[in-house]
């Protein structure tokens, strides 16, 4: 693609105004048209041919998307949304005055697709907080690492995220860093970002009940924590209970995370493995109902760590927002499918996160609980993707509310790809699995307000306008959605080299060796293989 005037070329590829020198000119309309060999469209799952897409870089956000045949110029699409070119090449709209600066850059070489969205790192969410238990075991990391360098750790764990072409994360709560995670996201967030990394959104310090979960003391076995470090909120009773959500959500807290269930009788290991390990509910249904209620009032949703059908089928009853884990959902022994048919009747209301990943590396220790937890996993992921349930429209339709995220942290940040590795390998189609690591991390993550008819009119609104009609201070982190490639949507992009639409292998190595460009919010952050500096 070349320039025309009244735009000059420049070496780095970029058109300009040829006024632009003009002494005390107005200030640039900066624009990047991206040449897409193909295109995954993540709602309709389906690869596009030679497709541009037109970004504005001020707001973040995309302007079009058009077939290269269309040969549509950047001056229609800029009327399109009430902007009039002058004969001197400026940008026209009311009072505003704009010279156009173009950037084009050719990726017809890659496969387009939107950011990836890690919704589970850790315990439902992705953990900046925590690194390899392979390196450092959890309850070291969290009693022997002091708060900063955790801290530090994180900014690292964040831009190896990025790299990974990950541009969207959900950290389900710090265990026991606090609530260093609300720090963390302003330091991500915004056109100025302190450090790179993807979008963040946070749950602060999670909620357990008391006695149930680390790290505990070997010194004194009635303690709770260590040194005044938990890793996550105790409560109990109902009052307490809807207390800490408040608490939570008045720290800043995106989302509520509550620990359901737990191997909460860990003390019996010794003793009795079966009993140790065996996964028991951690608050009664009433307090379960307080808290997703309190939550829910303030816009809050509300993800759950739960293993046990009983559990699971009293979180559907009462509309949680997510599920972590569900390895039990499945009972291959008696064939019963009846929680899976529930859950995926939720259509929608309730986001399954399988984190096969977490379920994989464990069972790599050798230890024969790890590798039956495994075996369960498959299982129930494998018999969800192949069942079809009838919904209200009397349609046959396949289990689709499942989002990607692997507990990552329990394995390296940057290989958050690997749940989507293991989705592939269990038999679900490529299309299936990007759609859930695209726009179904959207629907997974995205706050209240994007929910129901409210949050379809305001998308709608977004895909009509566009954001250029909004000043350059567009509320990118929560403002805007992300997941897919659309007008109004965010310019989170990742260019990827490799077959994403072959084999099982194929898909491994394109999603895990073959990113090659990255995108957040309109600034670029890996080109050709290459981190490189935020442009």
């Amino acid at each position: 693609m070349t320039s025309s005037r009244p735009y000059s070329s420049r070496p780095d590829g970029t058109a300009t105004s040829a006024n632009a020198s003009i002494a005390g000119a107005p200030k640039h309309k900066r624009l990047y048209q991206i040449l897409a060999g193909q295109l995954f469209d993540s709602v309709n799952r389906t690869i596009v041919q030679n497709q541009v897409i037109t970004i504005d870089r001020d707001t973040g956000v995309i302007l079009d998307v058009s077939a290269q045949s269309d040969g549509k110029s950047v001056g229609k699409i800029l009327a399109d949304l009430g902007w009039k070119i002058t004969s001197n090449g400026l940008a026209e709209k009311g009072d505003q005055l704009r010279f156009l600066d173009v950037a084009r850059i050719n990726l017809s070489n890659l496969i387009l697709l939107p950011g990836f969205v890690d919704v589970h790192s850790i315990l439902l969410a992705w953990q900046v907080f925590l690194h390899p238990y392979s390196e450092t075991p959890w309850e070291d990391q969290v009693t022997k690492e002091s708060l900063a360098e955790r801290t530090v750790r994180a900014t690292v764990h964040a831009r190896n995220t990025l790299m990974a072409g990950f541009t969207t994360v959900r950290d389900l709560g710090t265990e026991g860093a606090f609530d260093a995670d609300i720090a963390l996201r302003k330091c991500l967030s915004g056109k100025n970002a302190i450090i790179p990394g993807p979008r963040y959104y946070c749950a602060t310090r999670a909620i357990i009940s008391s006695g149930s979960y680390g790290p505990r003391s070997s010194l004194y076995p009635h303690q709770q924590g260590i040194n005044g470090v938990n890793g996550a909120e105790p409560v109990d009773g109902i009052a307490e209970c809807v207390k800490e959500v408040r608490k939570q959500i008045g720290a800043g807290a995106d989302w509520v995370k509550i620990y359901a269930d737990y191997t909460v009788r860990a003390r019996m290991l010794d003793v009795s493995p079966s009993i140790g390990r065996r996964s028991i509910g951690t608050f009664s249904r009433e307090e379960l109902s307080a808290m997703i209620t309190a939550a829910h009032e303030r816009g809050v949703r509300v993800a759950a760590h739960a293993n046990t059908p009983a559990v699971i089928d009293t979180l559907l009853d009462l509309g949680v927002d997510s599920v972590e884990h569900g390895p039990e959902m499945y009972d291959a022994l008696v064939g019963d499918r009846g929680l899976l048919r529930k859950f995926a009747r939720a259509n929608g209301a309730t986001i399954w996160v399988p984190t096969l990943a977490v379920h994989y590396v464990s069972s790599l220790s050798g230890t024969d609980f790890a590798k039956k937890r495994w075996e369960q996993s498959q299982k129930t992921f494998q018999e969800a993707i192949r069942m079809r349930v009838k919904h209200p429209d009397n349609e046959d339709q396949e289990m689709e509310n499942i989002a990607c995220g692997g507990d990552t942290g329990t394995f390296r940040h940057g290989d958050n790809a690997l749940e989507l590795v293991l989705m592939r390998r269990l038999g679900a189609d490529w299309d299936r699995v990007l759609g859930w690591a695209t726009y179904g991390g959207w629907k997974c993550v995205r706050g209240a307000e994007w929910q129901g008819e409210e949050g379809e009119r305001r998308v709608k609104t977004v895909e009509t306008l566009g954001f250029l009609n909004q000043d350059e201070d567009t509320d990118l982190e929560r403002g805007v959605p992300f997941g897919a490639l659309r007008v109004g949507w965010a310019a989170d992009l990742v260019g990827i080299e490799g077959k994403v639409d072959g084999s099982p292998q194929e898909f491994e190595d394109a999603v895990m060796h073959g990113v090659k460009f990255v995108m957040r919010g309109g600034v670029v952050y890996k080109r050709d293989g290459q981190e490189v500096v935020a442009i």
